[in-house]
């Protein structure tokens, strides 16, 4: 028997289902033991039946908004002082050390990415690769410039290749991760790209996201991974779903704000429609939506192909690969980068509209909602995207490739 340690950025909802589904699909001789600094999703950890240990420094809610919003490119500033990363550092260590650990495998953690070395314990990251080093170097478009015409192509060639550089090449990595990781004696993390890369890059793709690209050493696509919670579904699904009105699902995951939760949930309620929203971890006491759209929790969302018509989604991948995985067609905002291109990869694929987060209050976004509930171009699309999900299974792909390396 072998400890796998977990360590996924436990308000993220994405990571902390996708480190769940991969602990699911371990031998079941291996222990998994789970770690994290906040409590948003601990729960479903502990649902699922696995060990999980509470750790400090935790941030404070000013501090957890200061690190969205730097790695949604909104702020140049980090919470990652050197004393919080150290203290991080510190107790990771000590816990693969106390449990033995054969492999760590992480979120966006970006704290194990020292302490996995330090303590030569092999550290697996299951990852979108959009935003790996190799996507952002061999990328010519990453969409920050939407449109297809010839100005907007050769913005978005200048504003990539912009990125392309800051990303890969520019020393702006918060200065705690190269002091903290020479004190720690592994090498520095001094560029964004070097923050996102670990030992064994596991890509959570479908074969035609990385049509064109050459993988480096260290990357291996293993297919989606994304929640199936154990949770029944409440029954007002099941009652909007046997209504007249199409049923719209609102799915804005753990980056979006109240700020778009409301725009969006206003702008459905204009149209003949009900909606089913898990959002209502973004409102305040008071705010009000329309009749027509029902708050619920989070919901086991692999479950609502052939209830819901349409959804309307954040972007981020696990909410994506579930309207792919159930057949579901829906119009993508997309909050940062990785957002944007999880959902033009479904663009390209017709299963999909695209309409930036800041058009929710224009008509092109209720025009968007129409489309996909209504052209049978992108309904087909959607159900041959389907299909072919049908036969992935990112989990157990990712579970064998950890399996190996602590076997061998």
């Amino acid at each position: 028997m072998a400890t796998v340690v977990f360590c996924p950025v436990t308000f993220n909802l994405a990571e902390t289902t996708r480190m769940i589904e991969v602990a699911r699909a371990l031998d079941d001789s291996h222990r998994a033991v789970f770690m994290g600094y906040e409590h948003d999703f601990v729960q479903l950890i502990a649902d699922a039946g696995f060990e999980y240990r509470a750790c400090e420094p935790a941030w404070s809610a000013a501090e957890r908004k200061q690190a969205l919003d730097f790695d949604q490119g909104r702020a140049l500033r980090s919470p990652f002082t050197r004393d919080l990363v150290s203290a991080r550092v510190d107790v990771e260590r000590r816990i693969i050390r106390e449990t033995d650990a054969a492999a760590v495998v992480i979120g966006s953690n970006i704290t194990s990415l020292i302490s996995a070395r330090a303590e030569g314990v092999p550290l697996f990251y299951p990852v979108p690769f959009a935003l790996t080093g190799p996507q952002v170097a061999q990328t010519r478009r990453m969409h920050f410039v939407q449109g297809r015409g010839w100005l907007a192509r050769t913005a978005d060639r200048v504003a990539t290749t912009a990125f392309r550089w800051v990303y890969t090449r520019a020393p702006v990595a918060p200065r705690a991760f190269a002091s903290v990781a020479e004190a720690n004696g592994v090498p520095p993390l001094r560029t964004v790209a070097s923050m996102l890369e670990a030992d064994e890059n596991l890509l959570t793709v479908m074969p035609w996201e990385l049509d064109g690209y050459d993988l480096p050493d260290g990357y291996r696509r293993v297919g989606p991974i994304f929640a199936r919670l154990d949770a029944p579904m409440p029954p007002i699904v099941d009652d909007l779903a046997a209504a007249s009105e199409p049923l719209v699902y609102l799915g804005l995951g753990s980056s979006a704000d109240r700020r778009l939760a409301l725009a969006a949930a206003a702008q459905l309620g204009t149209l003949p429609v009900n909606v089913v929203a898990p959002i209502g971890h973004y409102l305040e006491p008071g705010d009000e939506v329309p009749p027509n759209v029902h708050v619920t929790g989070l919901l086991p969302a692999h479950l609502l192909g052939g209830l819901v018509d349409a959804a309307v989604l954040h972007g981020g991948q696990g909410t994506v690969q579930t309207a792919c995985a159930t057949g579901i067609p829906f119009v993508g905002l997309g909050l940062q980068p990785e957002q944007v291109w999880n959902v033009e990869v479904c663009v390209g694929r017709g299963n999909a509209l695209r309409v930036p987060p800041k058009h929710v209050g224009r008509p092109e976004f209720i025009d968007a909602v129409r489309r996909v509930l209504t052209d049978p171009g992108i309904r087909e699309a959607a159900t041959g995207v389907q299909e072919v999900f049908a036969g992935q299974d990112g989990p157990s792909a990712a579970a064998r490739l950890i399996e190996a390396r602590i076997s061998s």
